[in-house]
């Protein structure tokens, strides 16, 4: 199973938090880093608030765009 470790963002949904994870990689050819942000909306069943560290983890699909869970909190 893929982890991957963000930010949460959001908690207004119910048992849902939206979590920000960064990337950072060095260019092949100009060796410049480079920061990619991508959003995920995760299924959430311990207490988080916006600005948490967490781990979140793949799964089977929850809902329409539920297809991680947040495993613990840093």
């Amino acid at each position: 199973m893929k982890q991957l470790t963000g930010t949460v963002l959001n908690t207004q949904m119910q048992k849902t938090a939206k979590v920000e994870v960064l990337r950072h990689w060095t260019h092949p050819l100009y060796k410049k880093i480079i920061t990619k942000r991508k959003k995920y909306l995760a299924h959430c069943e311990i207490k988080v608030t916006p600005g948490d560290k967490v781990v979140i983890q793949e799964t089977r699909p929850v809902s329409k765009r539920k297809k991680w869970k947040v495993v613990k909190k840093l």
